[in-house]
């Protein structure tokens, strides 16, 4: 892979909580542990030990992510904050954090950068 963008914005997601579960063993087939973290900028979401996110739930934090990128604000969607977000995986029983921090790179759409 060869990156040629410097990107805008770097995601982290923070594994928070269970939702009507005390473990996520024998309901997370991911194996989600409270403290588990995920990141990336524009890719998908990986850990420390290179294991990607839960697809299902990449597919929710998918428009959040692409909301950013765009301008937006996560406080239009439920965020505690422009670029904090708290979401229940689409199963129900992991709850994550998405906390989004704003790097040096440019818009390559409103920057010009395609010429």
């Amino acid at each position: 892979m060869k990156k040629w963008l410097d990107e805008e914005y770097e995601f982290e997601v923070e594994v928070t909580g269970y939702l009507r579960i005390e473990k996520a063993e024998g309901f997370c087939r991911n194996g989600e542990e409270i403290g588990d973290k995920y990141s990336c900028t524009y890719g998908c979401p990986v850990n420390g030990q290179g294991y990607g996110i839960c697809s299902k739930t990449m597919m929710m934090l998918y428009p959040l992510m692409e909301a950013v990128r765009s301008g937006g604000d996560l406080r239009n969607v439920g965020g505690s904050d422009k670029y904090v977000k708290d979401i229940v995986c689409p199963d129900g029983c992991v709850m994550f954090r998405l906390t989004v921090k704003k790097l040096e790179g440019k818009n390559p759409f409103t920057n010009n950068l395609f010429g």
